[in-house]
């Protein structure tokens, strides 16, 4: 007897991965393979004003759409203009070839939509949450030294640039990384990256509990190769650390350089001392969508775990209309771990920064999401949905302990002690108060859920609301 044909809420359908024609738009229709799969060239042509825009997409895009995007740089933007051919060609790709349609297509492509922001995405009453921060999750205030973030026990994140080959509307990072907007005067490095290597290097010395560095910055992509092996082989030498993983969207944003000869070389060299003292080395990267994975990312990712890493794995951010949606996110993990070689690991609820607003998903909606991709995936490749609460660090978004959907507050407990809370209790103890450090693990802190999706009482109050509200619980 036949099977009994079941239609799931989702019809799993293996897709090929597709590189889209580069010479359909207008100012690359010149361009050859061998030029397109080169990273200096790749680097050299990246789009950082409208004029450079002009001059690839030609008579396609209207006026609309560059006044839209000047007036979102002028009012609203936090990260400049920056993309390279590989992530403009994921645009669009099947638009039609006259102005208005190509127009239409563009402004509703879910890449262009949180690489390229214009005016119209943003909510038009709530472009920012009224408690944004730019360092939202107050990372620079648990730096030990410059650049390096000791936030969790067992866990440092090593920031070693400020800069990317692509940059992404919703950076979290956006506080440091990438030039000054005219909304956002970034914060700078000031120590020259020797120096801040040499500061990081003997703070892992000097504390043998951290066993898992992450390797960021900005992307690794921009640190000169012999630079980067070189801090990643002293990291090796330090017995104490265990897992190392680099951070590098640029493996989804410009995988072409990921396959130069010399960086891989490079990766092999340094996997292959990993693998003799059992490290585990890992990279890191960022898709948001499914039209970003590429047979080039699956090449580069391919290349990456041939040279001896032991996983290329996916954070993407979870966003209202780009991937909100299960067949957005199913559709997406289905590329990365069956086409792409990429496991998904997590997704985050966009974070609490400026100008976001509109991208933020509720907490409700996320849980929703969670529970909907259960089933489909292997179970080690089932992405965890995860908010990042500031002051807490990552948790699932089930874990939440208390959550008023009216306001859209969430309250969150933690379960480690950063710097922060010695800070607080030296101070305390200065004052002649009792409270110890250890009272932080019963605080509750608050994580808020954009504003235009809560019910109209709760949009309401925060109208009125001129302050941070106490969470519940919190002394």
């Amino acid at each position: 007897m036949a099977p009994t044909a079941i239609r799931q809420p989702y019809q799993y359908v293996r897709t090929a991965l597709v590189e889209p024609d580069w010479r359909r738009l207008p100012g690359w229709r010149q361009v050859t393979e061998a030029q397109w799969r080169d990273a200096q060239w790749q680097r050299a042509h990246s789009v950082q004003t409208a004029r450079q825009l002009r001059a690839v997409v030609g008579p396609l895009l209207t006026d609309r759409f560059y006044d839209e995007l000047a007036a979102d740089q002028a009012r609203f933007a936090t990260m400049p203009v920056l993309l390279p051919p590989q992530v403009l060609n994921t645009m669009a790709a099947g638009a039609p070839a006259d102005p208005e349609g190509f127009t239409e297509a563009f402004l509703a492509d879910p890449v262009r939509r949180y690489m390229l922001p214009v005016r119209s995405d943003r909510h038009p009453r709530w472009p920012s949450h009224p408690l944004a921060e730019r360092d939202s999750l107050h990372e620079a205030d648990m730096w030990a030294v410059e650049g390096l973030t000791h936030r969790y026990p067992t866990k440092v994140l090593a920031e070693l640039t400020a800069t990317c080959p692509q940059y992404c509307g919703q950076c979290t990072r956006m506080d440091l990384v990438g030039t000054s907007t005219p909304q956002v005067a970034k914060t700078r490095l000031l120590l020259r990256p020797a120096a801040r290597q040499e500061q990081m290097l003997d703070y892992l010395k000097r504390t043998p509990s951290v066993r898992d560095v992450v390797v960021s910055g900005g992307d690794l992509a921009n640190v000169p190769w012999p630079r980067l092996e070189s801090f990643l082989l002293r990291l090796l030498d330090l017995g104490t650390v265990r897992d190392i993983r680099l951070a590098s969207k640029a493996v989804v944003g410009l995988p072409q350089h990921w396959l130069q000869p010399a960086v891989l070389e490079g990766v092999a060299r340094v996997a292959g001392i990993a693998a003799r003292r059992a490290v585990n080395l890992a990279v890191h990267t960022h898709a948001n969508h499914v039209r970003s994975v590429t047979p080039l990312v699956a090449e580069a990712a391919r290349a990456l775990l041939d040279a001896g890493v032991r996983d290329v794995r996916n954070q993407g951010v979870l966003m209202r209309g780009i991937n909100d949606t299960p067949a957005d996110l199913l559709d997406l993990c289905f590329a990365l771990q069956g086409e792409a070689n990429v496991l998904p690991y997590y997704f985050y609820l966009c974070d609490l920064v400026p100008g976001a607003e509109h991208w933020r998903t509720p907490l409700h909606r996320a849980q929703h999401l969670q529970e909907a991709i259960m089933g489909y995936l292997p179970g080690y490749a089932t992405p965890r949905l995860v908010c990042d609460v500031p002051h807490v660090g990552k948790r699932w978004v089930h874990q939440a302990v208390e959550y008023d959907r009216e306001r859209g507050i969430s309250y969150w407990t933690k379960n480690y002690l950063t710097s922060l809370e010695a800070a607080e209790a030296a101070e305390a103890a200065d004052a002649g108060e009792g409270r110890g450090p250890r009272s932080a693990l019963a605080r509750r802190h608050p994580y808020y859920d954009p504003v235009d999706t809560l019910p109209e009482a709760g949009r309401r109050w925060w109208a009125g609301a001129s302050a941070a509200p106490e969470p519940r619980g919190a002394r």
